[in-house]
């Protein structure tokens, strides 16, 4: 332990011993941090600067990660995005809320979301401000009653008060300054500078392997993963922001009854019915994707393309969760997906050899952005800054 941080720590409590320890870890992976960050991605004029953005940010941060915002204090956004696994939940399929409750959805990466015009597996919103208020309400969330309920709640958390009004003076904590403050730290949530950018934008001949190189030509080429995961010269975002019916949720809708694996700790799971989750929690876990915003029975099945930025650290995979792996990823689509009257005809088989597969999967995993552990490592050292320990 180098001796000024072993300093700091003497006669340190408990709580400010963890939160000295993140800060020391992100001023680490601070220094080994590129000087740009979002090399790949296309410019974000949220993001230019602004006197206060970053107290927002600080403010947001803490919010997002302080489970006292949920109805009886046990959830946080940070527990279905979880920092330390890729901003998502890699141990579930979907993720549990409030009192246990099984969400009918995979946790969505946060990771580089300041860039998706359309948000939720649905798109049923188009600003990061209206969707801090989605979870926070959701009955299976964080279970909140109202919006007012939230603001009185955020009031009368003393460490919250000088903090709002010194961020947003005259204003203080209201339902507007709650999802600013959210809504400021996502848009932070930038993870690029990945090995693939450094080779396509930077000209680094040597940051791709011959093997990923491989798989970036299949990923363009004979796989056709670019119809629907665009990127360019300029950029790469990896998704056409679109919808798609790839089977998955026909299959899910039309299965006379489904198996949930919920977990027990301990490395145990208990295979549960949907019938009996249902039984149990309550709630619909009917899904119709798309259709539900748009009533549109063309968009029935029909999920968002996610980016493919990160990937590899945002298991398990599909709008429910029901792939474990890069490798059942690609299977599924090699298969050319499930078919249905709905199925996007995009979706063909590709008769991929397995070295074509192993290639794919290499370049998917160069896609991972370098500053994923120094977020990781903010969001943690704020959670200790809570009074939700």
């Amino acid at each position: 332990m180098r001796p000024a941080l072993a300093e700091r720590m003497r006669g340190c409590s408990r709580s400010s011993l963890l939160s000295t320890i993140a800060a020391s870890l992100i001023a680490l992976l601070t220094q080994s941090a590129s000087a740009d960050p979002a090399l790949g991605l296309p410019p974000l004029e949220a993001l230019q600067k602004d006197p206060s953005a970053a107290a927002r940010v600080e403010l947001g941060r803490r919010l997002f990660m302080d489970r006292r915002l949920s109805h009886n204090g046990t959830m946080s956004c940070g527990m279905c995005h979880v920092p330390e696994q890729g901003f998502t939940t890699n141990e579930m399929a979907t993720a549990i809320g409030i009192e246990g409750r099984s969400l009918r959805r995979n946790a969505p990466t946060v990771l580089n979301v300041a860039f998706q015009p359309m948000l939720f597996h649905d798109g049923r919103e188009t600003s990061l401000e209206r969707q801090a208020w989605s979870p926070l309400l959701a009955v299976d969330e964080m279970g909140n009653a109202s919006r007012a309920a939230v603001v009185a709640r955020v009031s009368g958390l003393a460490d919250y008060s000088s903090a709002f009004a010194r961020v947003f003076p005259g204003a203080g904590i209201n339902e507007d300054t709650i999802a600013v403050a959210l809504a400021s730290y996502e848009r932070t949530l930038i993870a690029a500078n990945s090995r693939f950018d450094l080779w396509l934008f930077s000209g680094e001949g040597s940051a791709l392997t011959a093997r990923e190189r491989s798989g970036l030509e299949l990923f363009r080429g004979k796989a056709g993963c670019t119809a629907c995961h665009h990127f360019s010269e300029r950029a790469a975002l990896f998704t056409d922001h679109l919808f798609h019916n790839t089977g998955v949720g026909w299959a899910r809708a039309n299965a006379v009854s489904r198996t949930i694996s919920v977990p027990l700790g301990g490395g145990q799971t208990a295979e549960v019915s949907s019938a009996e989750m249902t039984a149990l929690f309550g709630g619909d876990l009917h899904d119709d994707g798309r259709f539900e915003v748009t009533r549109q029975l063309r968009d029935r099945w029909a999920y968002k393309t996610p980016s493919l930025r990160n990937v590899a650290l945002t298991a398990p995979y599909m709008h429910d969760g029901s792939l474990a792996t890069l490798r059942e990823v690609i299977e599924f689509y090699d298969r050319g997906g499930i078919d249905n009257p709905g199925k996007d005809p995009l979706l063909q088989p590709l008769h991929l050899s397995l070295d074509e597969k192993q290639a794919l999967e290499a370049f998917l995993r160069a896609l991972t952005g370098e500053t994923v552990g120094q977020l990781a490592a903010e969001a943690r050292a704020a959670f200790h800054a809570t009074g939700a320990r």
